[in-house]
């Protein structure tokens, strides 16, 4: 079978379009794809700072891929940021993926650790928890992100970037949905931008699958090796009957996307929701105090 866009043999088909691509004009579509999606959400300006939260794994790694070949042709720069959770016998192998990687392309990269930041690794802050009903993914979720926004503030970073896919996205959605969490529901509207470093997520629109193919194809080394706390949380079986969805109903995921886009909307401007600034970092939320800094305070962890 020939590639729709070219002679070529087809090596993916693209069952929600019908499309049928060989490995050079798959990557092409990827790339094009995630330049729309920066474009249509303005995610990124012109002489911006990209900071790319690279973690090792398949995501993030083809996103720093992908963005440095749209840096060569527009106005902004990249700088990689990993975070090092100090997890033992996993987290070593990432960062020496993501380093030879970085190398290789010619990117900067930085690292930052929690023991340095918070006075504890993954390990210890998961001792701190004592009879607190909070997961590790969640724990490791809020840690990550405020080790990123320290990353980004001690770098001059304008945007940070992180290799969340459609799937990420849903997944997130349905979480938060079954916590009766409607506050961050509300947060995953993509069209906010008055935060003081703008976060982004590109990949946004891709199906998982597709990055997973996208890494292969253009042989982008990454840790295989899944973290050990990952079935702490549900979010392995919510990927497994989203991805049973779509077996049997093609197209659901991009139904889905769309639809969360709408009710994010809604929920971010409810009438009577009063949004204000976190008394501990500035962020904004919703309470006196963000949940990031709720979370550090209760685990007594420090407040970098």
């Amino acid at each position: 079978m020939k590639c729709d866009w070219c002679e070529n043999t087809t090596v993916y088909s693209r069952k929600y379009s019908g499309e049928n691509l060989c490995s050079d004009c798959f990557s092409k579509s990827i790339v094009r794809k995630t330049a729309k999606t920066i474009s249509k959400y303005k995610m990124i300006n012109g002489g911006d700072v990209v900071g790319v939260a690279v973690s090792g794994g398949k995501d993030s790694l083809s996103l720093l891929h992908v963005l440095k070949q749209i840096s060569l042709n527009h106005d902004f720069t990249l700088r990689a940021i990993t975070i090092d959770e100090g997890i033992p016998g996993y987290r070593d192998e990432a960062l020496e993926i993501v380093r030879n990687f970085c190398d290789k392309i010619q990117v900067e990269h930085d690292v930052y650790s929690y023991k340095e930041l918070f006075g504890a690794t993954l390990e210890q802050s998961l001792e701190l928890r004592e009879k607190k009903k909070i997961s590790s993914c969640s724990i490791c979720g809020i840690l990550r992100r405020r080790a990123i926004d320290f990353g980004a503030k001690d770098l001059g970073v304008d945007t940070v970037a992180t290799g969340h896919n459609m799937d990420d996205f849903i997944q997130t959605f349905i979480i938060n949905l079954l916590s009766g969490d409607t506050n961050k529901i509300g947060w995953m509207d993509l069209e906010l931008s008055n935060n003081k470093t703008r976060k982004i997520k590109p990949f946004c629109e891709i199906y998982e699958n597709e990055i997973v193919f996208y890494a292969f194809t253009n042989d982008i080394p990454f840790q295989s090796e899944e973290c050990p706390h990952m079935n702490e949380g549900i979010r392995t079986e919510i990927r497994n009957f989203l991805n049973s969805l779509e077996k049997n109903h093609i197209g659901i995921k991009n139904n889905m996307y769309k639809s969360i886009l709408k009710v994010s909307s809604v929920l971010r401007d409810e009438p009577g929701k009063i949004w204000k600034n976190c008394s501990k970092c500035g962020a904004e939320c919703t309470g006196d105090v963000c949940s990031v800094c709720n979370t550090l305070l209760n685990l007594g962890l420090n407040q970098p």
